[in-house]
């Protein structure tokens, strides 16, 4: 199981993140533990200043804008 976190304040892309996050694990069969953060502070401990921020299983994969379908693929 992968644990993921999206890092954001609720803005309609960190929405959108979540979704495909979600899509994408669902096709390709992945167990995934999905968490939201929109404490700043907590955001900001990541070293993430633009968001959507994403987290996979503690490190920090991307940061600033939507991540694409295909890199998403690639985090499981």
């Amino acid at each position: 199981m992968k644990n993921i976190k999206i890092l954001g304040t609720g803005c309609a892309k960190c929405k959108s993140t979540l979704q495909l996050i979600e899509d994408v694990a669902q096709a390709q069969g992945v167990e995934v533990q999905l968490e939201k953060v929109e404490d700043m502070k907590q955001i900001i401990n990541y070293g993430v200043m633009s968001t959507p921020g994403v987290v996979v299983d503690g490190k920090v994969v991307h940061a600033g804008g939507m991540p694409t379908r295909e890199k998403v693929l690639s985090w499981f």
